[in-house]
Formats: structure tokens, C-alpha cells, sequence
């Protein structure tokens, strides 16, 4: 007889499951979160050069106008988690609903290198902070980390923004909701 496992309620009384359902109901607008990380040794011109990171966020807030900052949630210990915790410039792409292939890419477990992720999606990469920023995204925010918060399995990285720019003007958000990526309408 196969014995069925339950999921395990935390002390307060949710699952897991349960608060994960319950937040797929919130709509969130997906973003590219983007840095350069730096050459392993900067003083040596033979050393390997630095590479672009990116990851699709949906935990991305406006959090004060003066001064202009926002926060994104990043997983504790992933890579952009290690690299903000070294370097302090990043950047912020807001995707459209045409950029879903993006979102997808940065998003997948187990995926290549950044270095081929990036490798043919139209980016500049950012006069202030050096970090690409996509093509036909309908906003760039280009920020410095501020201050972190450690909160649970993720880190609130607070960022001050340095830069902002709307590059394009065609298409809606593309929106996160029930586990799928949407668009309004």
C-alpha cells in the first residue's frame, strides 16, 4: 500500500502548496535583471573578461520616488544572489508581452551559460552600470545596490536608480499569473 504524503504545514499553518497557489493569483509584471560581472583579475589583460548575467524576476517593486529606488527578491545563493553581494551595479529590463521567449530563457532550471543566452537578443549595455539592457524592452532601469535584506529562502537587494528610460512605447507588459506568462486584454 502506497502511504501518501501530506504537505507539512509550517507553524502558523500554511503549506508550502498552499501559499503558492494562493500567490499565483497575484499578476506580476516580469522583468530582466541584468549585471556585468568583472574579470577575474582586472590587472591582468590575459585573464578571462567578464561576463553578463541575467535572470527573470517577478518580485520587482517601485519602493520610494525620492529617492527614486526599487527591490528585487532574489533566491539566497543563486548566482545574481552572489554577484550583488560583490558588486553593487545592475540593471533592469521590463518586458514586453512580444519578449516572452526572454522571460522563458532567463527563467529555465538547468540552463547554458549567460554567455549563450545573451548571445542573440538585441541588448546596449548600460552607460552607467555596464549591464545589458534588452532591446524593445518598454522600460531600462540602470541602479546601484543600496542595501540588502536577507528575508527567509531570498534577498531583498534595495537599489537606487541611476538611470531610467523608456526605449519603446509598442505592446503591453507581459504579465506573470497562475504559473504562465500573460498579456493584458
Amino acid at each position: 500500500m502506497k502511504t501518501q504524503t501530506l504537505p507539512t504545514p509550517h507553524p502558523v499553518g500554511v503549506s508550502n502548496d498552499e501559499f503558492r497557489a494562493a500567490m499565483s493569483r497575484l499578476a506580476a509584471g516580469v522583468v530582466l535583471v541584468t549585471a556585468h560581472e568583472p574579470p577575474l583579475d582586472p590587472d591582468d589583460p590575459t585573464a578571462p573578461g567578464g561576463e553578463d548575467v541575467g535572470m527573470t524576476a517577478t518580485a520587482f517593486l517601485s519602493v520610494s520616488l525620492d529617492p527614486p529606488l526599487v527591490m528585487v527578491s532574489l533566491r539566497e545563493g543563486s548566482r545574481m544572489d552572489d554577484l550583488l553581494a560583490e558588486q553593487p551595479l545592475w540593471a533592469v529590463s521590463v518586458l514586453s508581452e512580444s519578449q516572452r521567449h526572454i522571460a522563458g530563457r532567463f527563467a529555465m532550471k538547468g540552463r547554458i551559460s549567460d554567455r549563450l543566452l545573451f548571445e542573440d537578443i538585441p541588448y546596449v549595455r548600460g552607460e552607467t552600470a555596464g549591464s545589458p539592457l534588452v532591446g524593445g524592452a518598454l522600460a531600462t532601469l540602470e541602479c546601484r545596490t543600496e542595501q540588502t535584506v536577507s528575508a527567509g529562502d531570498h534577498t531583498l537587494v534595495i537599489g537606487r536608480v541611476l538611470t531610467a528610460h523608456l526605449p519603446s512605447a509598442d505592446g503591453g507588459p507581459l504579465l506573470y499569473f497562475k504559473g504562465r506568462y500573460r498579456q493584458l486584454g
